[in-house]
């Protein structure tokens, strides 16, 4: 019983946003059927089931995708038929589980009541559970990175010997860099974490070496398989997989710089370079195709890049700019897809509103809890590396996705430092000012000693 009351937050934020994700899903989403990426990975998935086949077109593999998320549709698939809704349920539980790991997170470091309180605002933060309406990968990412950082925080406070968690990390970085390409990246810096832990003494020198060992191979042996695949089908090393030519050339354009509203974001290159991509088909492209036209995409963005240095400078900014618009547009999502509906104009005042709270509170609370730089460096990897990825590639809300469960915990630390009177906190360095004051003035205030005569 005891155990059960311990874990009544935990289940209660669970349940309030399953709601809110099960309410936006058959409201605003309620007419939404897949398109653009979204179609992609469904295509995928029941291809998978239906040919047995990583494939665009049936019998026609490709490269181009991450594996995890159209292999989990088509598990959904085999299971609840190929209706989309019933994928977009499991995102909402997976969002879902991403708050009740944000409730852990603030309360392991602030307490329990900010806790709850951060566990709360997660479960109502419109550019959370937007992406449980969709089949893009940004909730699926978003777990499993947080997880990943709530792991590794428990890792600090583990006995060294705790070879769960260290197993637990590895496979969550396997499905990570499974999920999305740059996930492997993450793996990197979490060796550079566990350096930097072992330096400062936070873990043993011989248990985190081997810890460390473990999480990596088991994170590269989850990936193996599937970059066997892609050496077999592409007869090329490509670990996960392979878009980045799609995705640069579709930001460093003509276009970009000449169409107000796409500014600093993305144009499908098939609109703004036709001179480069006619020659190679999307859907009918074999693995070995698409190698050579991601190359080839790739090195016509770096070239652009070259001929227009003296504007680099001002398209990079823009797109830091624009990945910190409050609101998040993208062609396939609901609330742009269904915008004159009652709720998702309510849902879009939400997402202009409540972001500019969460980054000022969180610019707070990421200056007032820095003396904790050990607690949350894993953290600060992340939105450093996530904030330089939106800046190389092109500038979009959507890829701020991964963070905003760490801004929201950042803002949690600023709530904590206003209202409570732990060390280091607002309250508590009041108090130690008064207190040291009131000793001063007493010293002062004493009598002096009488001459001896």
């Amino acid at each position: 019983m005891k155990r059960l009351k311990s874990m009544l937050p935990a289940i209660s934020v669970f349940c309030l946003a399953l709601l809110i994700r099960v309410i936006y899903n058959n409201t605003v989403a309620h007419n939404y059927y897949p398109l653009h990426d979204s179609a992609a990975y469904r295509m995928l998935g029941l291809h998978l089931l239906n040919e047995h086949c990583f494939c665009w077109q049936p019998y026609i593999s490709t490269v181009y995708r991450a594996p995890l998320w159209p292999f989990i549709i088509a598990g959904i698939s085999i299971v609840f038929g190929p209706n989309d809704y019933f994928a977009r349920v499991f995102l909402s539980l997976i969002g879902s589980g991403t708050c009740v790991l944000i409730y852990l997170f603030a309360r392991d470091l602030f307490g329990w009541r900010i806790g709850v309180l951060a566990g709360v605002v997660a479960a109502i933060y419109p550019q959370l559970y937007i992406y449980d309406g969709w089949l893009y990968t940004e909730s699926l990412f978003t777990f499993l990175l947080l997880a990943v950082c709530y792991v590794l925080y428990r890792l600090q406070g583990a006995p060294q010997g705790n070879r769960g968690l260290w197993i637990i990390c590895g496979v969550l970085l396997g499905l990570l860099s499974l999920t999305r390409p740059n996930g492997i990246t993450v793996i990197g810096l979490f060796i550079v974490w566990a350096i930097i832990m072992v330096w400062q003494k936070l873990l043993s020198r011989r248990p985190a070496a081997k810890g460390a060992l473990a999480t990596t191979l088991i994170a590269l042996v989850l990936i193996a398989p599937w970059t066997v695949r892609n050496y077999l089908v592409s007869h090329t090393f490509i670990p996960v997989a392979n878009g980045d030519g799609t995705v640069l050339l579709g930001a460093y354009n003509d276009q970009i710089l000449t169409t107000p509203a796409y500014a600093g974001a993305w144009i499908n290159p098939l609109r703004s370079r036709p001179d480069v991509t006619k020659p190679f088909p999307i859907y009918t492209c074999t693995p070995p195709c698409e190698v050579v036209r991601e190359a080839v995409y790739r090195d016509a963005a770096l070239q652009w890049m070259r001929d227009h240095i003296s504007v680099m400078p001002h398209l990079l900014l823009l797109h830091f700019g624009n990945m910190w618009e409050p609101d998040t547009h993208e062609a396939d999502l609901p609330t742009d897809r269904f915008p004159n509906q009652r709720s998702t104009q309510l849902v879009l005042k939400m997402m202009k509103t409540f972001p500019i709270v969460i980054f000022i509170l969180a610019a707070i609370g990421f200056t007032v809890t820095l003396w904790r730089w050990r607690e949350l460096l894993f953290i600060y990897f992340m939105i450093i590396l996530t904030i330089t990825q939106g800046i190389i590639f092109y500038g979009s809300p959507r890829f701020r996705a991964p963070i905003e469960p760490m801004l929201i915990l950042l803002a949690a630390g600023a709530i904590w430092w206003l209202t409570h009177k732990e060390k280091g906190t607002l309250r508590w360095i009041i108090d130690w000012i008064r207190q040291k004051n009131q000793t001063e003035t007493s010293i002062l205030d004493q009598p002096e000693a009488s001459p001896v005569k």
